[in-house]
């Protein structure tokens, strides 16, 4: 009976706290003493800021397999330069036919890849409308969508699923490789021993179209069409085309009753799958994100053949889905001022301005209570001088402790916020005054460097949502505030992460930030040979191509721009 009591309790006290935070607009208060009136309570509360440093840290080699969606396209960012996202992906049957049947005959081969797209109303019949603008990268408002090329080869490369260097059983990673060094135009990617160049493994051409404008139309699909049968169905937004039929019926359909289409292994050596290039158009487009592990992405090939019955025709399809190996690659034409400061990076001060820039380009790396501190004419350590000020010291680094082994802490801390400011100078190229073309849908995401995994205020947040990721963890993660003079910043809480620290000595690991679309998402991609402090890196931030620029803790940054950990504490009168 307590327990439930006790589980009562806390349930409305959570739901008290959940609504009280909501109704502040999805931001902190901090109620000082003096609301109740000083004579009427025994404790106070204050503020305190500590001393942090934070850094760039530049990206290469980023696992490119194993990911959720993949980018395709062109996006031209005025603060980095050009980025050009293209994929190469195996194709797997749904099954493996011995036969298809007699004289059969190809009706249509069609490509199907869902956008990522939501639900805006309805049309004057009722039918769904939708946007894709949430994953749409580089459309500016009230300007058309730019196109890109597209251009759709065989693929001759082998995507082993295995790595013949590894452990045993151990997948095969692929890892990006997008800076140009051998040259701009040809996609490449590593495999842990070597250099790949798709452009060399080239087969026949299977689709091209010198403009691709990604739109946020349903699919109209009808069948019988011209007949009292026909019937029209609407399907979400999607990469969607007819392919050349004379290729496939040479590929799969002339291949009956041969071992190359009979199993699995067979079917991707004979068929490697396909290579997704994109192109700019006169220097531009626009990049979407893919939804190419849906179901419904497919390549459908509708034939017909013979019936048992006599005269009659029976149609039948094969399909092929991209459940297989898929890389998404990069090739990044970023301008000389950011290469140059992410190569120039001060881990002590910090540095003045940090990069967070997706699709293999850079995250910061933030050192909570870095350094030395002069406390009473002492040079300690700032995170002793934190663990001094908050638990009770008895003198060379030891604390005092409760009957259990517990820490004692003379103060309490009530919410622990990294305050993060965007710089303002950012160039923005034309957009909106709310920035909506190249951040409306970004987020900051913090991560536990030293495990690669999600702080732990992530997992106490009550505002994780499954099904809206840009509203998802705003307890912990924030959302960008812009003030009216257009001072935009963030504030991540990590009051859990510090209060681990304190009571549980938790290890004080340096946090990564990264530019996130989906904050849901928090597997990992690894960096090839990845030393130091970054070994690996959140998936979603390789897919965005958008970045942003935040000041940090360099002395050269204006006070009212420095990043900061600001501390709301009690303690007893």
């Amino acid at each position: 009976m307590k327990k439930t009591i006790k589980a009562l309790k806390f349930s409305l006290v959570l739901s008290l706290i959940v609504t009280f935070f909501l109704a502040c607009d999805k931001d902190f208060s901090v109620i000082e003493s003096n609301v109740l009136g000083e004579d009427n309570v025994n404790f106070n509360t204050d503020t305190l800021s500590f001393q942090i440093a934070a850094y760039n840290k530049k990206l290469e080699a980023l696992q490119i397999n194993g990911l959720s969606s993949s980018l395709l396209g062109v996006y031209n960012d005025p603060a980095y330069g050009q980025t050009v996202a293209s994929i190469v992906t195996q194709v797997i049957p749904t099954t493996y036919p011995t036969t298809f049947g007699t004289n059969v005959v190809i009706d249509s081969v069609v490509l199907t890849i869902p956008y990522f797209s939501r639900v805006t109303g309805t049309d004057a019949n009722g039918n769904p409308t939708y946007t894709i603008l949430d994953s749409l990268y580089g459309k500016k408002p009230d300007a058309a969508i730019k196109p890109f090329k597209l251009t759709v080869y065989q693929n001759n490369y082998f995507l082993r699923d295995f790595d013949p260097s590894g452990s045993l059983g151990e997948s095969q990673k692929f890892y990006s490789k997008a800076d140009g060094s051998i040259n701009m135009t040809d996609n490449f990617a590593l495999n842990g021993t070597s250099t790949i160049n798709f452009d060399e493994h080239k087969g026949a051409v299977v689709y091209s179209r010198d403009t691709i404008t990604p739109s946020s139309k349903a699919i109209k699909t009808t069948t019988d069409q011209g007949t009292e049968t026909a019937v029209t169905t609407r399907s979400i937004p999607a990469l969607r085309d007819k392919l050349d039929t004379a290729f496939w019926k040479a590929a799969i359909l002339d291949q009956e009753g041969l071992s190359v289409i009979s199993n699995a292994s067979n079917f991707n050596n004979y068929f490697r799958g396909l290579y997704f290039k994109a192109e700019a158009v006169d220097g531009d487009g626009n990049m979407i994100l893919l939804n190419i592990a849906s179901t419904n992405a497919n390549i459908t090939i509708h034939y017909s053949k013979d019936s048992t019955v006599e005269n009659e025709r029976t149609q039948d399809s094969y399909i092929l889905r991209f459940t297989g190996n898929k890389l998404n690659t990069f090739i990044n034409n970023y301008n000389t001022a950011y290469k140059t400061a992410i190569e120039t990076v001060n881990t002590t001060a910090g540095d003045e301005k940090l990069y967070l820039k997706g699709a293999e380009g850079s995250m910061a790396v933030v050192d909570l209570f870095s350094g030395t501190v002069d406390h009473e004419g002492e040079n300690i350590s700032a995170l002793q001088y934190f663990l001094d000020t908050y638990r009770i010291p008895l003198g060379n680094g030891v604390y005092k402790t409760d009957v259990f082994g517990n820490y004692i802490l003379k103060r309490l801390i009530n919410d622990a916020q990294l305050i993060v400011y965007e710089d303002e100078s950012m160039p923005t190229n034309g957009v909106d005054e709310n920035d909506n073309a190249y951040h409306k849908f970004d987020r900051i995401y913090a991560y536990d460097l030293e495990n690669n995994k999600q702080l732990i205020d992530y997992d106490y947040d009550p505002t994780l949502s499954s099904s809206d990721p840009y509203n998802s963890a705003f307890f912990h993660l924030g959302q960008r505030k812009t003030n009216d003079g257009g001072i935009s910043k963030y504030k991540i809480h990590l009051t859990e992460h510090l209060n681990n620290i304190l009571l549980r000595d938790s290890t004080n690991t340096k946090i990564g930030l990264v530019l996130s679309t989906n904050v849901n998402l928090v597997n990992s991609a690894k960096i090839l040979n990845g030393t130091g402090d970054v070994t690996s890196v959140p998936s979603p931030s390789l897919l965005t191509p958008r970045g942003t620029i935040l000041y940090g803790t360099n002395t050269t940054v204006p006070n009212n721009r420095k990043m900061k950990l600001k501390i709301f504490f009690t303690e007893p009168k």
